[in-house]
């Protein structure tokens, strides 16, 4: 009576997930071709040759710089390197802010949260480059299922009976083949698959579509969470409740609305840990290491190139110039990078519009050790949970009472402290809490006094679009939008996580290196079984 994996990746607070690959590797090591280079009045032109330009310093940029450097160093190629980004930061979605602007306090996530082991790449990283991994999840942490009108399961707790109390409650409601169905086609569907992409016998893939079908994901891709799961005999209320928590928390989408490749990763991430003074530190690392040429603040206007024998010239806002550039990586939403891309001898592949979830992020402070219990219609000598997921079952269902939740989730994270641990106390000697809240639209001053009693401390709101929407689908943005021109977001419409990104990025560049400098990442391969730290593009 195993379900207790199931049940911590329903409850810990997830924000990340697993990995992908590549098709039809280059084995042979040959000489860097040259790029033809006619005469040209663009600037630069005569240096093109040897550079390649990646936009965006997010997860997928910043990684995508780091593998070109795994390929200089190991086979000594010559490639230079520049990265664009319009933030005036590194790390993309994953960013921190200072509670009460003060920089002697812990920084809180703001977006990309946390990563599990199974995130190869992330895990590699952070062992590589020395950081202290602190685990996100609570073991004494209350979970609740909010319907909007009332929590439709209250699981876990500090008390020593309580792992017990829990599977005794899950089981009554849901039965027990549905945690041991949810376990086994979690790993069926998605771990399995998911895990032979980080072996040595990984290959490029230059279609989303070719991808899915190696994996057997055509189908799941093709097919709702919800369907998916009843296909499975799998009990609707545990889907469209447990599951839907999760679901929301993560993509802000309901399980009979996002496809099940991605309601399955949302599953995926058990024992969740994040670095200890924030997740951008990965991405800052990888940059540092590729010594690639940073330019932040730097809105890239267009990409254009006359001919398929002359460069890429990328044009940056403010700028009348021109860099050229042998190849280019776009690593950032196409329809949000709002860049003009142009190529009339060789017409550039059409990205269909992907629609991304606007979501609003709350963190706030507050010396309520718990959110309202007048709020969520519960005793008052009965605490809230700490962790509050929802559901959309009450509306769906057409209940008389039900009502939409307001937001996604609530999650207590941790109590403030000072860098060095020490707790923090605000002007009245009482210490706070802060709490991360996700929703679908601004949650006002007059909801938050409600949520907390009146007890707010310090209070910031981030709006953004982290993700795309999700539903069923079998067709994918094309990585190649042009010879030389590589396009890592296509990814995401599968899987959205930032290590997913991370793993597009590899794609993309053993791509790009296979295709304009007659090389790859890895270009001899350990055919033995691997050991179990193995992970390709980090290992050859």
């Amino acid at each position: 009576m195993r379900c207790t994996s199931c049940l911590a990746a329903l409850t810990l607070l997830l924000n990340s997930v697993l990995a992908l690959p590549p098709d039809d590797f280059v084995l042979n090591h040959e000489a860097q071709a040259a790029l033809l280079l006619p005469k040209s009045n663009h600037c630069e032109t005569a240096s093109a040759s040897n550079r390649v330009a990646i936009i965006g310093a997010g997860a997928a940029g910043s990684s995508a710089a780091f593998w070109i450097a795994k390929a200089q160093e190991r086979y000594g190629i010559d490639v230079e390197v520049d990265v664009y980004d319009k933030n005036g930061y590194i790390g993309g979605r994953s960013t921190v802010v200072q509670p009460y602007g003060m920089p002697e306090l812990d920084p809180i996530e703001l977006g990309g949260t946390v990563f599990v082991e199974a995130n190869k790449n992330l895990w590699r990283a952070t062992d590589e480059f020395g950081f202290e991994r602190v685990p996100y999840d609570n073991a004494s942490d209350t979970v609740g299922i909010w319907d909007g009108r009332e929590f439709a399961l209250t699981i876990g707790g500090p008390s020593w009976y309580s792992d017990i109390l829990t599977k005794a409650k899950v089981i009554f409601k849901y039965g027990i083949q549905a945690p041991l169905r949810t376990q086994k086609i979690l790993k069926r569907d998605l771990i399995d698959p998911i895990l032979s992409l980080y072996a040595p016998t990984a290959r490029r893939f230059r279609s989303i579509e070719a991808l899915a079908l190696h994996l057997n994901w055509t189908a799941l891709a093709g097919k709702t969470m919800a369907e998916h799961m009843d296909l499975n005999g799998i009990n609707p209320a545990w889907t469209r409740e447990m599951v839907e928590g999760v679901t929301r928390f993560n993509y802000a989408q309901n399980v009979d609305r996002i496809h099940a490749v991605e309601g399955l990763v949302s599953l995926a991430a058990a024992r969740p840990s994040s670095v200890k003074g924030g997740n951008h530190q990965i991405f800052e690392r990888f940059l540092a290491e590729s010594k690639a040429t940073l330019f932040l603040d730097t809105a890239v206007e267009s990409v254009s190139r006359a001919s398929p024998l002359e460069p890429w010239l990328v044009k940056t806002k403010g700028s009348d110039d021109e860099r050229a550039y042998r190849a280019v990586i776009l690593a950032a939403p196409f329809h949000q990078a709002n860049i003009a891309i142009s190529s009339p001898e060789l017409p550039i592949a059409t990205v269909p519009e992907q629609p991304y979830v606007h979501l609003h992020v709350t963190l706030l402070t507050t010396s309520s050790p718990h959110a309202s219990s007048a709020y969520f219609n519960l005793p008052l000598e009965t605490p809230a949970p700490e962790i509050i997921l929802t559901t959309s079952n009450a509306t769906r269902n057409n209940l008389a009472t039900g009502q939409e939740p307001a937001f996604n989730m609530l999650s207590y994270l941790t109590q403030l402290r000072y860098r060095n641990g020490t707790v923090w106390l605000n002007a009245n000697g009482q210490p706070e809490w802060v709490v991360k809240i996700f929703s679908n639209s601004a949650i006002s001053d007059d909801v938050l006094r409600e949520l907390f009693d009146g007890k707010l401390g310090w209070v910031v709101r981030k709006e953004w679009d982290p993700y795309p929407v999700l539903p069923p689908t079998t067709e994918f943005p094309p990585v190649e939008l042009a010879d030389g021109l590589y396009y890592v977001n296509a990814f995401e419409p599968l899987i959205s996580t930032l290590e997913t990104e991370t793993l597009a990025s590899r794609n993309v560049v053993d791509l790009l290196l296979h295709d304009h400098f007659r090389t790859g990442l890895c270009m001899t391969h350990t055919l033995d079984a691997p050991p179990d730290s193995f992970v390709y593009g980090w290992d050859c």
